[in-house]
């Protein structure tokens, strides 16, 4: 498998993701009522999001991608650092 076969399917599987989402959210109940899909529905939807984020994070393995770190298209590394903003308690 190439790497414009394995981008073809990661744009595939974006756009699974995405619209099985977007379906999610327009059937969603507002304010405590009862949902239109049937609790077997609702368990084949999460097991679809976890088959697509198993698969995602394959594709990442063999792309060589570390998941940990963000992926930027220009190859630079973020030259941030990070903050902690939690005050510290004089007694």
């Amino acid at each position: 498998m190439n790497t414009a076969e394995l981008s073809k399917e990661q744009q595939i599987l974006r756009v699974m993701r995405k619209t099985l989402g977007n379906v999610v959210r327009d059937v969603t109940p507002l304010g405590g009522r009862a949902n239109p899909l049937s609790d077997d529905t609702i368990q084949d939807i999460k097991n679809c999001f976890a088959l697509i984020s198993e698969r995602e994070r394959e594709l990442a393995e063999k792309l060589g991608f570390d998941e940990a770190k963000p992926y930027y298209k220009d190859g630079s590394i973020p030259s941030a650092q990070v903050i902690d903003f939690v005050k510290t308690v004089k007694e």
